[in-house]
């Protein structure tokens, strides 16, 4: 399995609300239908390792799919539409790191 994380840095404007109740709604819709497709999870940063520091990332996306060629399957049809609603909820530029997921284990 494999996590496709997508960073947004403290760096800029980042509207949380329109992410949340627009843009993922939407990337969601559009990338879950793809083969190997697992979930998804959205982090809002809220502190740094120091207490009352700000958070190095304002926000993370992680989706999981079995393979980085299933993800890019599923979001090439749809990467200009994605990556044309940005500019409605950020200014950052973002970062991308394909991960394979050693471990993934969540209480129950």
């Amino acid at each position: 399995m494999v996590k496709i994380s997508i960073l947004y840095p403290n760096t800029g404007r980042f509207d949380m609300d329109y992410y949340l109740n627009t843009h993922m709604p939407r990337s969601i819709q559009l990338l879950s239908a793809g083969k190997g497709y697992r979930g998804v999870s959205v982090e809002r940063g809220l502190g740094g390792a120091a207490p009352g520091s700000a958070p190095p990332f304002v926000a993370l996306c992680h989706y999981l799919f079995d393979t980085a060629d299933d993800f890019m399957a599923a979001f090439m049809p749809h990467a200009a539409e994605l990556k044309g609603d940005m500019p409605n909820y950020t200014d950052i530029e973002s970062v991308i790191q394909v991960s394979e997921v050693a471990i993934n284990q969540y209480a129950t």
